[in-house]
């Protein structure tokens, strides 16, 4: 019989005490998540998450001293100090500002504390696969927003190198729109609809859902 895999280890990071406990509650209540350590602000997470055994920081922006972005950008400058280590910030701004900054300083992730548990339970075991989630407000505030720093390499042609559907479901992704919407939108099957983003990312040079969105505004699109 095969081992199961270790729980997705979490570290919840912010400045409310009840709010790390509804956290705690939710993400304990899964098998395969576990919850190893609390943070008040974001030199506290950052130290944490650097310290070892954490594959996760569940990441509020708003907090006193070193807030979720700048933290986010400490974790995620030098992977050597916290290998393995992916943010999700969870938070009450979606706002364009907000999630540019957040995108640009590596989160993985990004979802509003208005999200159900079922949502975020997703959103943490994707992001510690590696993959990138960006609930729907911070998908279309991304795509409405301006280009942040350091893009992926583009150009106004970039768009050019993709296949007429590809460039279609790019963006569409631009818009805002979830695998299973696109899908709908173009009566294509959603595993259909997720190999034409993954090219595109790939052709583009994107390494997320966000970089796609970036790369085709900055090229027009």
């Amino acid at each position: 019989m095969a081992e199961p895999n270790p729980p997705v280890r979490v570290l919840v990071a912010d400045d409310q005490p009840l709010i790390r406990a509804g956290l705690r509650g939710v993400l304990e209540s899964q098998p395969d998540i576990s919850v190893v350590g609390e943070a008040a602000d974001g030199a506290e997470a950052v130290t944490a998450a650097r310290a070892g055994g954490v594959d996760v920081v569940l990441m509020d922006l708003r907090m006193p001293g070193v807030d979720g972005i700048e933290a986010t950008r400490q974790l995620t400058a030098d992977p050597g100090d916290s290998p393995g280590v992916a943010v999700l910030v969870l938070t009450t701004f979606e706002g364009e500002h907000d999630v540019l900054a957040a995108v640009a300083a590596g989160a993985r992730g990004y979802l509003g504390k208005d999200a159900d548990p079922e949502s975020l339970l997703d959103a943490v075991r994707v992001v510690a696969r590696g993959q990138t989630l960006l609930s729907p407000r911070a998908m279309a505030a991304l795509s409405a927003g301006v280009t942040p720093p350091a893009p992926p390499a583009t150009s106004p042609s970039a768009l050019d190198s993709l296949t007429e559907r590809e460039r279609e479901v790019a963006l569409l992704v631009a818009q805002g729109l979830t695998n299973d919407q696109i899908a709908r939108r173009l009566v294509i099957s959603p595993f259909t609809a997720k190999t034409h983003v993954n090219r595109a990312m790939s052709k583009i040079g994107a390494r997320d859902r966000a970089g796609l969105v970036v790369a085709v505004h900055a090229a027009g699109g």
